[in-house]
């Protein structure tokens, strides 16, 4: 635990980043599962969703 709490202090924004982008992966997988997405297609929508949270931490961190 000490080792997460060491990197989210090193690296604040990268944490955020993953933990949001794990998130709203999950939350697209159980919204989707049942529109019938091919791997590709979910391979783009995670590619999309996981810069979506990037870019929402980053909007985040200009109040910093």
């Amino acid at each position: 635990m000490n080792a997460v709490r060491e990197f989210y202090q090193k690296h604040p924004n990268l944490t955020l980043w993953a933990v949001l982008a794990v998130g709203m992966v999950v939350i697209l997988a159980i919204a989707a599962r049942s529109v019938g997405f091919t791997a590709p297609q979910w391979a783009a929508l995670i590619v999309a969703t996981v810069g979506l949270a990037g870019l929402c931490v980053w909007i985040i961190s200009w109040e910093d």
